[in-house]
């Protein structure tokens, strides 16, 4: 019984002790892009599918879609993501791109969601012996749970934290909206919108 309940532990401590999720940096600028899109020398090249795990998780049930983008201006005039440059889709409609704090706060873990943990915290493991009268009889009491419920908690939301400020840094260094592009010059950046599929993005210069 003892031997039962002690790998029983140890399955729920393994198992609960990955529950956050890591961040995988993104890295605009070392994508392998392949939709390309081109207007009036101004190249569009993106990918979706970026994130994994529980962020990918978030894209689906909010129906977000964070998007990197490779944008190279080889036109005689600089463009301003945003407003002299925009994306639309296929069918010609303008996409309404998010502000990319929006898109962290919609995405992100969130740390607190793993106090739950704090309800093993009871668990103790009991060691029995038998008297010499043939009962059964406690002979000690393990309060794992003191370490169990307050260490799995705590050690998730320790990770969950780190991964979004991760996340939150991405976004920030890669945030072109608004983002002036010179003539020449080449930019990379991710960008959140409202959408539930993949569709094929273009380039509108005003």
């Amino acid at each position: 019984m003892r031997i039962i309940k002690i790998a029983l532990l140890g399955v729920i401590l393994t198992t609960f002790a990955n529950c956050a999720s890591g961040y995988k940096m993104i890295e605009p600028k070392s994508i392998d892009y392949v939709s390309v899109n081109e207007i009036d020398q101004v190249k569009l090249e993106y990918k979706y599918d970026l994130l994994d795990k529980k962020y990918a998780k978030k894209e689906t049930k909010n129906d977000v879609k964070l998007i990197a983008i490779k944008v190279t201006n080889n036109s005689d005039r600089d463009l301003k993501f945003g407003a002299d440059l925009k994306l639309t889709y296929e069918n010609g409609s303008e996409i309404f791109i998010m502000d990319n704090e929006k898109v962290f706060e919609i995405l992100k873990q969130s740390p607190t969601s793993y106090l739950w943990y704090l309800l093993l915290t009871p668990i103790n493991i009991y060691t029995y012996e038998t008297n010499s009268d043939g009962v059964q009889e406690t002979s000690s009491t393990i309060p794992v749970g003191l370490i169990l419920g307050p260490g799995i908690a705590g050690g998730n939301m320790i990770y969950a934290n780190s991964s979004n400020k991760k996340f939150n840094s991405e976004l920030t260094d890669y945030d072109i909206n608004g983002r002036v592009i010179k003539k020449g010059e080449t930019r990379y950046g991710l960008i959140g919108i409202r959408s539930d599929s993949y569709d094929s993005l273009k380039l509108k210069i005003q």
